[in-house]
């Protein structure tokens, strides 16, 4: 992926269809990778995806499945008919359930890469311990990453903060995406943990996501260059 654009996953977190037609105009070719989340599929539902994949983008289908086994199945199926290339399912869901995604994923005939969640970038300790969770927030991404790759997951979701320890004790081989991502300066928002676009690929990301920092800024094709610009300097002052 010597390409950024290959690496950067544009939030498409906006209303509507129209909204999202009107960004992806005017990002044009510098952004190939979006993100269709809850809003904009329970606003527009699976057309906006079909749409984007004819275009000839790549879309991440962030749902976060958690349900029975059987039901996530199903979910992934219709999902990998949409020729999405990427999709979520909860990591906390377990591996009956995991593994149910990825066996489905496995039938269709361009598999959509399955990414286990770990703890949402807006989760910090206090709320994780909310939901009877104790340990450190590192300590708990750790564990559903690891759940995650053992059920046979193609890669997890988490922060960056967190992606350096996870290459660290779980290796290579698997796609890190993380979301939280702001570029220096930027606001920070309800993300409760966050990191620049160039920390993240040091810290061992392979797929950025981006979305107020893009779809929010005054002039979103500039900001969209500003980001890979930082991510081409950021893989080319990596060691080879």
């Amino acid at each position: 992926m010597n390409d950024a654009r290959e690496r950067l996953i544009v939030a498409l977190d906006v209303a509507s269809a129209v909204d999202a037609q009107q960004l992806v105009a005017t990002l044009g070719e510098s952004v190939i990778f979006y993100k269709v989340g809850k809003q904009l599929f329970t606003a527009e539902g699976p057309r906006v995806v079909r749409e984007l994949v004819e275009s000839g983008r790549k879309v991440f289908l962030d749902l976060k499945f958690h349900d029975i086994p059987n039901t996530v199945a199903g979910a992934v199926q219709s999902a990998a008919q949409l020729g999405v290339s990427m999709l979520t399912v909860h990591a906390s869901g377990g591996t009956a359930m995991l593994r149910a995604a990825v066996e489905s994923a496995a039938k269709s005939a361009t598999p959509p890469l399955i990414l286990g969640v770990t703890v949402l970038t807006s989760i910090d300790k206090a709320a994780l311990e909310e939901t009877g969770v104790s340990g450190t927030v590192q300590s708990q991404v750790l564990r559903l990453a690891e759940l995650a790759l053992n059920a046979g997951c193609g890669g997890i979701v988490a922060s960056a903060q967190e992606a350096a320890e996870i290459r660290r004790e779980l290796g290579a081989g698997f796609a890190i995406v993380t979301p939280g991502i702001r570029p220096a300066g930027g606001e920070v928002g309800d993300q409760a943990r966050v990191v620049t676009p160039a920390a993240a690929l040091k810290a061992g990301a392979t797929h950025l996501v981006v979305g107020r920092p893009i779809t929010a800024a005054a002039l979103p094709a500039q900001a969209v260059q500003q980001i890979l610009q930082e991510m081409n300097e950021a893989c080319a002052s990596r060691p080879s």
